[in-house]
């Protein structure tokens, strides 16, 4: 297969033009490389070095054989990548080529069950997890030697995993800060590392503070969504006091409180009598195409995963045959106990058969007692567990039920036709928090000068609020800084879920700005199909044509997030960075006049670009206009972007800018003079 330059698009071999863009494949292309937040685990093996020279070098591999495939596979299980064996060493990443949103978590979680593999197969291990940013060569081969990540994140973990304790797990500072709400950790003594000025923090993860999936409850009270738990809490009346069985599908983003509305509602629903049953798709580490079901039948019937295959199955036939009675039991429960994988070896016919016994068993449980069977994160299911809440919704019948799926709008990518046909189906989409809800709940978390900030930045995302307010008060970052990677993670994660010529588009629209327009995309070299890819992105309301465009004749879009924006734009490497603002420089120039914002928004292009004299003569003209339109302080701060751009050396054109400078401050010093003034004449 081979990759496409632009848009990394997998081509048969025998292809010209790529499938997805239309580019010419004949050239190399060169490797495709972005900027990510990466988690980065390494595990070594105590004394391995002194073994290893009274060992065959046959013996060697045989030992090292079991240990590399068991890490390796607990690495992966979590969806991680193995970048490469050295020796005794393994190196995982998580977060590249894709990124999940939680991946310094699963690096540790992995790190967990490696290091309980280690200890299964006897090794003495040492583990260490970092997180931070590198340089990820996307279509690199690690299988093949090919490197795929680089930067200060990958050397710091190998001095990390040297200071860590025999059997333990250390973890540096973003890791910890990432994951603490997950990972149990005990603080350990800052260790000097080579390369580095200051000690390194350090923490020991001893075990997860929660289950695969799971998040700890948001310390800030629920805000803006009195609507939703309305619309619910009536669903549930119907649901239970008239026997009506209904699905609904709460649809929201990444961070919107799908989660957090779920559990307000569930509590509500257990304080009039009913019960709920939660189960969790995810991305990785399933253990069926049925694993968020098997986690609420297992709830249903108290099988913990400590339990044996033994105790699972009598446990489950316990609660079948008192739910259904003795005559149908057996049957019921041969089918549930393949669905939870008690049974590797037993079969079933069809898959119709498989889910009666489950409708079956379902309406026995919601007659016992009026049931709320949550699904979470189902954009991640199996089509099979699509499939059988699909059925469950259409053929339960005069039971006090409900089934409550909460999932991302990527759910109706896959599955458009998602609650179609059903006879009571509700979509309950969750949209972001209005203006005053966002500082309402920022004002929460924060005083309220920063609240007004956090709230803005957010965009009515209530985890980014949280994310962003506990940033502040850790560091009080300067506005306009870089983002969480908490945040830059899930976004990074959505855009990872695009489809690759879609999401090459977004990144390169991200150069322009929060605000871009079509003719910009063209100058960078975009094709026919860009009226396709911008009209994909606007339904999956990741950006929107605005009504006005300030170029006539020319579309004009705008992001839907300027966190979005942000993320896109950092996933650029410095190179495609520089050439794309070239060539929004050139854009802009040709469709421009040398008359106010335009001649800055040239300036801060050609500075992006890595060319500095264009830029201050931009600079320069914009700050001049300012100046003749008495915007005396948009002068000043244009002057300084100017002067910052200017050698140290040029000693000549400093003093003229400097000059400027106080000129345009001593007058912006006095406008408030001038318009009392003005004010006073106009009144005598």
């Amino acid at each position: 297969m081979i990759p496409c330059p632009a848009c990394g698009q997998e081509n048969p071999d025998v292809a010209r033009f790529c499938l997805a863009c239309g580019r010419g494949l004949e050239e190399k292309a060169a490797p495709r490389e972005e900027r990510r937040v990466i988690s980065v685990i390494f595990v070594d093996l105590v004394g391995f070095t002194e073994r290893s020279e009274r060992l065959d070098p046959e013996d060697v591999q045989a030992f090292l054989a079991p240990y590399h495939g068991r890490a390796k596979r607990e690495i992966e299980s979590f969806g991680g990548r193995v970048e490469k064996f050295v020796g005794d060493a393994v190196m995982g990443v998580f977060g590249a080529p894709t990124a999940f949103g939680d991946d310094a978590e699963r690096a540790v979680r992995a790190a967990l069950a490696v290091r309980d593999a280690g200890r299964e197969l006897d090794l003495r291990l040492r583990i260490a997890v970092n997180t931070g940013e590198a340089l990820v060569t996307l279509d690199a081969r690690p299988e093949h030697g090919e490197a795929m990540v680089a930067g200060d994140v990958v050397n710091t973990a190998a001095r990390l995993q040297s200071a860590a304790p025999v059997g333990g797990i250390v973890v540096g500072a973003e890791t910890h800060r990432l994951t603490c709400d997950a990972i149990v950790y005990e603080p350990l003594e800052p260790v000097s590392a080579k390369g580095k000025s200051e000690p390194v923090e350090l923490w020991l993860a001893t075990a997860a503070a929660t289950p695969v999936g799971e998040r700890r409850a948001s310390r800030a009270p629920l805000v803006g969504r009195g609507r939703e738990l309305e619309v619910l809490r009536g669903t549930w009346e119907r649901a239970a006091g008239e026997r009506r069985p209904h699905l609904v599908t709460v649809l929201g983003a990444a961070g919107v409180g799908k989660t957090r509305l779920a559990t307000e509602f569930a509590a509500a629903v257990e304080e009039v009598g009913g019960r709920t049953i939660r189960g969790r798709s995810l991305p990785y580490r399933e253990s069926s195409a049925y694993f968020a079901f098997a986690l609420q039948v297992k709830q249903l019937c108290g099988i913990y995963e400590t339990d044996s295959s033994e105790v699972g199955l009598r446990k489950l036939r316990e609660r079948v045959e008192k739910l259904v009675g003795a005559d149908e039991a057996a049957a019921i429960t041969e089918h549930l106990a393949i669905l939870l994988g008690l049974d590797p070896h037993g079969s079933v016919a069809d898959r119709e058969t498989l889910f009666f016994s489950v409708r079956v068993f379902i309406e026995a449980v919601a007659r016992d007692r009026p049931t709320m069977l949550v699904f979470e994160d189902v954009h991640w299911a199996d089509t099979g567990l699509l499939d059988l809440i699909e059925l469950l919704a259409a053929r339960l019948r005069d039971l006090p039920i409900l089934l409550l799926a909460l999932a991302r709008p990527e759910l109706l990518d896959t599955r458009p036709t998602w609650g179609g046909g059903l006879p009571a189906y509700t979509a309950l989409p969750l949209e972001p928090l209005n203006p005053d809800e966002s500082r309402e709940l920022a004002r929460h978390l924060l005083a309220d000068g920063a609240s007004e900030t956090v709230a803005a930045s957010a965009e009515g995302n209530p985890l980014f609020i949280e994310q962003l307010a506990a940033t502040m008060l850790e560091s009080s970052p300067e506005p306009g800084g870089a983002l969480p990677n908490s945040i830059r993670g899930i976004l990074a994660a959505r855009l990872d879920a695009l489809p690759p010529a879609e999401r090459a588009l977004l990144l390169d629209a991200a150069v322009v700005g929060k605000t871009f327009w079509r003719g910009a995309l063209e100058a960078m070299g975009e094709g026919e199909e860009l009226p396709e890819l911008l009209g994909a992105l606007e339904r999956r309301d990741l950006v929107r044509r605005d009504t006005v465009s300030g170029f006539e004749g020319d579309q004009q879009y705008s992001f839907t997030h300027v966190l979005i924006r942000d993320t896109a734009y950092e996933l650029l490497p410095r190179a495609r960075r520089r050439e794309r603002h070239a060539q929004v420089a050139q854009f802009f120039e040709q469709v421009t006049s040398e008359v106010g914002e335009a001649s800055a928004a040239k300036a801060r292009q050609w500075r992006d670009a890595g060319e500095p004299e264009r830029a201050i003569d931009h600079f320069l003209a914009a700050g001049e206009q300012a100046e003749r339109g008495w915007a005396k302080e948009q002068a000043v701060a244009l002057y300084r972007e100017a002067l910052e751009l200017v050698e140290e050396g040029d000693v000549q054109r400093r003093r003229e800018l400097r000059a400027r400078l106080a000129v345009a401050l001593q007058a912006h010093y006095h406008v408030p003079d001038a318009r009392l003034l003005g004010r006073g004449e106009a009144n005598a």
